[in-house]
C-alpha cells in the first residue's frame, strides 16, 4: 500500500484581479490560498533530499503566479487551475485547494468567502 502523506501550504496571500465586476478586475484584491497535496513522502524521508519530494517553495511560486496571472470570473475556476498545476507533479496523488476571497463585493458583513475543491490524479473533469 502506498502512503498518503500530506504537504500543506496555508494562507498564501496574493493580489489578483479575479471577479465578475469591472472594479474587481481594475482594482484587484488580496486572495488567500490553501493547498494540501497527498503523496508518498517515504522516498524523501529515506534520502533526505528535496528532489524526492514536492518543494513547497516552488509550489508557492506556482500558485502565486496563477493567482496573480490571467484574471478569471470565478474563484471556482481559479481553484481548478491551481489543482491542475499541483497534479502536474506525478508524485501528487490528490490536491485539495481552497481559494479565499475575504474582500468579495457582498453587501453584508461577512468574514470570508471560499471555495474548496479536491482533485485526484486520473479523475475526469477540468483541472
Amino acid at each position: 500500500m502506498t502512503a498518503r502523506d500530506v504537504i500543506r501550504l496555508s494562507g498564501l496571500e496574493v493580489s489578483g484581479r479575479h471577479g465578475v465586476f469591472d472594479h474587481e478586475r481594475r482594482d484587484g484584491q488580496t486572495f488567500s490560498v490553501d493547498v494540501a497535496l497527498e503523496l508518498d513522502t517515504t522516498p524523501a524521508a529515506a534520502t533526505d533530499d528535496i528532489l524526492d519530494t514536492v518543494h513547497y517553495g516552488e509550489l508557492a511560486e506556482r500558485v502565486a503566479a496563477i493567482v496573480g496571472g490571467e484574471p478569471v470570473n470565478l474563484i471556482e475556476t481559479l481553484a481548478h487551475r491551481i489543482a491542475g498545476a499541483a497534479l502536474d507533479d506525478g508524485r501528487v496523488a490528490a490536491a485539495t485547494v481552497t481559494v479565499h476571497k475575504p474582500h468579495a463585493p457582498i453587501p453584508a458583513e461577512f468574514a470570508d468567502v471560499s471555495v474548496t475543491i479536491r482533485r485526484e490524479r486520473g479523475a475526469s473533469g477540468p483541472a
